[in-house]
């Protein structure tokens, strides 16, 4: 690779499959920025490459069919079918090393060549734990995209759950916002709907089976007892099984309302945001492309 005003620079990943799309016209490069993390150079590089629409969903896709992810903090993810995708906590199983590498840090004297080591051998550490939830993330989401033909997920207010320092490193370590910017592009990529139910929507707290609904779920019950019907399940699969049902509810709704305004028909659809390459709780179908420069 050469860089401007640096000349040729080895790399360690290779480049073919970005240089043949460069000089078969498939790519246009539009810019490099060259970073450095932990101690590591990277590049990243500004391509602009026109992706083909998928003519509908696969073999594969239409047997996964829809399904609901409930995204949280003792699992990253549980799927309606059942499916558990554990928390790996990266941040909690590097947190020893990190202490130790942080105390060594501040023994040191300010300006020594001893206190850059104890940093770089922090940055070290970050890097490790960002590099491992990244590539399980992607992992995950890939998986998601490609095996269903609808993922539904919950709007969570990531944000505001930080906010509170009893789940801060917690709710930081999973990378649940990732996720979902993640399945925005990748379900464009590969032809599935991404749909954002409304994060007031409570998926824990009504019953998957009958529709009952507990006004006061405490996060410290991590079963779901339904008085009514008499369902009992693990909350975190209640809530995904929900999910996956307000998609099938609201096709339903869709479909006998077919014509008719939309606010004329029935009461209890529950409204979900739209993003760019994701659909409503009412809609089906193909997300529109949506280009990701890398």
């Amino acid at each position: 690779m050469k860089l401007p005003r640096i000349g040729r620079v080895k790399v360690h990943d290779p480049m073919d499959t970005l240089t043949d799309r460069l000089a078969d016209g498939r790519a246009r490069l539009l810019g490099a920025t060259v970073s450095r993390t932990a101690c590591r150079w990277f590049v990243s590089f500004t391509v602009e490459v026109e992706l083909a629409v998928p003519a509908g969903p696969t073999r594969r896709q239409r047997t996964g069919g829809t399904v609901g992810v409930d995204l949280g903090v003792k699992h990253l993810a549980v799927f309606s079918t059942g499916e558990t995708v554990e928390n790996p906590k990266h941040l909690a199983g590097s947190l020893r090393r990190l202490r130790t590498a942080s105390r060594a840090y501040a023994r040191s004297k300010p300006g020594s060549a001893g206190r850059r080591k104890h940093a770089a051998r922090i940055a070290r550490i970050h890097g490790r734990i960002a590099h491992q939830r990244r590539d399980g993330l992607h992992k995950l989401t890939t998986r998601l995209a490609q095996s269903h033909e609808v993922v539904v997920v919950e709007d969570l207010h990531v944000a505001g759950m930080v906010r509170n320092r009893r789940l801060a490193r917690a709710v930081s370590d999973t990378g649940m916002a990732e996720v979902r910017r993640q399945l925005a592009y990748k379900t464009a990529w590969y032809g599935s709907t991404l749909i954002i139910a409304d994060r007031w929507y409570p998926s824990s707290k009504t019953c998957s089976g009958c529709g009952w609904r507990n006004p006061s779920l405490p996060l410290s019950d991590r079963m779901f007892t339904c008085p009514s019907c008499g369902l009992v399940a693990d909350r975190d699969l209640n809530a995904a099984v929900n999910l996956r049902n307000l998609v099938a509810a609201s096709t339903s709704e869709t479909r006998n309302a077919r014509g008719a305004d939309r606010k004329t028909r029935a009461s209890g659809q529950v409204a979900a945001k739209r993003e760019p390459g994701t659909a409503t709780a009412d809609q089906t179908g193909s997300a529109s492309p949506q280009g990701e420069a890398a």
